[in-house]
């Protein structure tokens, strides 16, 4: 068996375990699979009292799109602080250190699950937008695809840092609201940057997922320009490597007690 089969064999464990905690689990099943449909609602009846005009956006496209934020930071973001927090406390993390599993295929193959659910929700919001509201298919499925994967990679990494900073899986409820609403508010997903003040907008274009929104958006819907497109490129990718770098810098593997 080569090295490369045997991390694959791993990490395929470690998420199929992962996966299993996380049935078991109503209340992340809850977050993970409803709460980010519920919120394209709540995004629409929004954005439904919002001018979009000159924005190029329809009501349907920003809904959708800032669905597709949403399934990003619940059902990774959010749900992996508690995860993380969670097997560090029961000290599931430190005994997975003692055997030959790396410290990047510990962290990896406990977010695989909620990774490849958060892939399977966007395809659905795509297929949903594309069939039932008219928005047609992606026009840039590369652009799309790139905004998600990297997306994926940097809440991923961001989880695992925030999970240093939580103390418990009730805590992290609270160390997690700070980044979602940020989101929420400044990156697009629950208001477009095109509708802010260009001073706030500017400001709001530096925050974590602006930049996959802007990919997201761009490539489902199009309308962005290349430098807009660079720009959102390379802020994503700086945010990915800050977050990798604070969590082999800082993350805890003993528990917080």
């Amino acid at each position: 068996m080569t090295a490369s089969s045997t991390a694959a064999g791993r990490l395929s464990a470690l998420g199929r375990a992962e996966l299993t905690l996380l049935a078991r689990n109503r209340t992340a099943v809850f977050i993970a699979l409803l709460m980010p449909l519920l919120m394209i609602f709540a995004i629409k009846s929004s954005l439904d009292r919002i001018d979009l005009g000159g924005t190029g956006l329809t009501v349907a496209g920003a809904a959708l799109t800032g669905g597709i934020g949403m399934v990003l930071l619940q059902v990774i973001y959010m749900n992996l602080v508690s995860a993380y927090v969670a097997r560090r406390e029961e000290l599931v993390l430190k005994r997975l250190r003692t055997g030959e599993v790396s410290d990047p295929e510990i962290l990896t193959g406990t977010a695989l699950p909620a990774v490849l659910l958060t892939l399977v929700q966007c395809v659905l919001i795509v297929v949903i937008g594309t069939l039932a509201f008219d928005l047609g298919s992606p026009g840039r499925p590369d652009l799309l695809v790139a905004g998600l994967l990297v997306g994926s990679v940097m809440l991923s990494a961001l989880a695992a840092a925030t999970a240093t900073l939580t103390r418990t899986v009730q805590t992290s409820q609270l160390t997690t609201l700070p980044l979602f609403f940020a989101s929420m508010l400044g990156s697009g997903v629950f208001i477009p940057l095109d509708v802010l003040p260009d001073r706030v907008a500017s400001l709001c274009e530096l925050l974590p997922l602006t930049g996959v929104m802007t990919l997201v958006r761009a490539g489902w819907l199009g309308g962005a320009e290349d430098g807009d497109l660079l720009r959102a490129a390379m802020t994503a990718l700086a945010w990915t490597v800050f977050a990798v770098f604070a969590v082999k810098r800082w993350f805890r593997w003993d528990p917080r007690r």
